[in-house]
C-alpha cells in the first residue's frame, strides 16, 4: 500500500513515500511531489503520459523520475494525482516506466506551493526492517 508524507525541513519540506514494493514508493514519493503543490485527492485522472527513464543507480532514476513529471507540471500545466511505476534491471543499472494520470492544474486542486526544483538533498532509499520500501528528499520550494 502506497503512503507518503511531507517532514519538517529548516528552509524547505521534505517528503517520503513508502510501499510494499520499491515502485510503491516511487509511487508514492511523487504523489507526495504533487501534494506539495496540491491537494492530489482532487485531482482526476484525465490525461496520462508514460515516461521512461534509464539510470546508472537508483537515486539517479528516483531524481530523473520525479523531474519528468515536475516538466511535465512546468510545461503542460498538469499535475498527476495517479502514478503507476515498474522498475527493472537496464544493462547499464535501471529502467523506470510509468504512467502519470492527472489534469490540467486549476482551483479546484487548491493550488499551495511552488516546486522549483528535484535535488538530490537527503535522498534516500531504502528497505525498512519490516520489509517495505522508503524513498525520500528534500525538492526546492
Amino acid at each position: 500500500m502506497r503512503e507518503w508524507e511531507q517532514y519538517e525541513h529548516t528552509a524547505d519540506v521534505g517528503i517520503r513515500g513508502y510501499g510494499e514494493t520499491l515502485e510503491e514508493a516511487f509511487e508514492a514519493v511523487a504523489l507526495a511531489l504533487f501534494d506539495v503543490m496540491v491537494d492530489v485527492r482532487k485531482v482526476e485522472p484525465r490525461e496520462c503520459r508514460d515516461v521512461e527513464i534509464e539510470e546508472e543507480d537508483l537515486e539517479a532514476l528516483l531524481y530523473s523520475f520525479l523531474e519528468e513529471l515536475l516538466v511535465l507540471h512546468d510545461v503542460k500545466g498538469l499535475v498527476f494525482g495517479d502514478v503507476k511505476v515498474k522498475i527493472g534491471r537496464a544493462e547499464n543499472g535501471y529502467r523506470l516506466t510509468a504512467r502519470a494520470c492527472g489534469e490540467p492544474l486549476s482551483e479546484k486542486h487548491g493550488p499551495k506551493e511552488e516546486v522549483k526544483a528535484i535535488t538530490y538533498h537527503e535522498m534516500e532509499i531504502k528497505q525498512l526492517p519490516d520489509g517495505r520500501w522508503m524513498a525520500q528528499l528534500v525538492p526546492d520550494i
